[in-house]
């Protein structure tokens, strides 16, 4: 009399399969996964404590991105802009609505307004604002058409990959760019416009 079930050996070669799919299959499953728009939270729009549309100040009243973000030119953050720029104009524009009372009482309290992150790199990756706008990287490069968003929403993933992809060659990305460092090009074999593009520590210091 055999010891086990004659469908033990089918029964095990499935659990083995099974075990060796899983092995494989998780992480892949969790690469993939990181890379949706699902988990990257991409066009979902972000609420904010203020009803601010990019698309009435940018399309109706002509104003730039580097106006209320002028840090993007000259330092490695943006910024979001200071309740004094706000009320710049709104001291005279709208000055008793209601949908900028959160605006108003920040500016008079001198308390800065608890605007919500729509990007946040890990601390491990360094991004310059400044060298990127300078070199002429436009801003919808990497946040998308934020002058027709009514709520700005995450446009790009910004990973890694997304990075290196226009690191390689950024003539095909930016429109006039503008080499980092003024020097003959590379060796044909690098295929890089500039090697200090693909260097670690361009990004990771």
């Amino acid at each position: 009399m055999a010891l086990f079930p004659h469908w033990s050996d089918t029964a095990l070669r499935i659990v083995l399969t099974l075990l060796a799919l899983a092995v494989l299959g998780i992480p892949v499953g969790l690469m993939i996964y990181v890379r949706t728009p699902y988990d990257q939270q991409r066009n979902s729009a972000i609420e904010q404590p203020v009803q601010f549309d990019h698309r009435h100040h940018v399309e109706d009243d002509g104003i730039e991105c580097l106006y209320c973000h002028s840090g993007a030119e000259r330092s490695a953050s943006a910024g979001v802009p200071s309740t004094e720029v706000c009320m710049g104009c709104h001291s005279q524009v709208w000055n008793q609505s209601q949908l900028l009372e959160t605006v108003r009482v920040s500016f008079y309290t001198d308390k800065p307004i608890p605007w919500v992150r729509v990007h946040d790199l890990p601390d491990y990756v360094h991004f310059d604002h400044s060298v990127h706008v300078t070199a002429g990287v436009e801003c919808r490069q990497c946040h998308g058409d934020v002058q027709n968003m009514a709520l700005v929403y995450r446009a790009q993933g910004l990973t890694m990959e997304f990075c290196l992809d226009c690191h390689r060659k950024p003539e095909a990305k930016v429109s006039g760019y503008v080499r980092l460092r003024d020097r003959p090009r590379p060796p044909a074999h690098s295929g890089f416009v500039d090697d200090t593009l693909m260097s670690c520590t361009a990004c990771h210091r």
